[in-house]
């Protein structure tokens, strides 16, 4: 059982809305996931900032338990 840190997909048409959850990774991308650790809003507010939240002591946890963030995961935690 491979458990990745991954992107979930919210919101409507041409107005994303992600949710970073960790899942195994044979499950579809909006299907079940084992926990929501956070958010990520891809569009711009006013003052031009793209909104991230995370529950870092979760992320640590299951990175050290062997989780595998997807590309763009790992790209926004940089």
């Amino acid at each position: 059982m491979v458990v990745r840190i991954r992107l979930q997909r919210f919101g409507r048409k041409h107005l994303p809305f992600y949710r970073i959850v960790v899942a195994e990774s044979k499950c579809p991308r909006d299907g079940r996931f084992i926990e929501n650790v956070g958010t990520y809003n891809p569009i711009p507010d006013k003052n031009m900032t793209k909104e991230i939240t995370a529950n870092a002591d979760r992320v640590k946890y299951w990175l050290t338990v062997g989780a595998q963030p997807s590309d763009r995961v790992a790209w926004l935690f940089g």
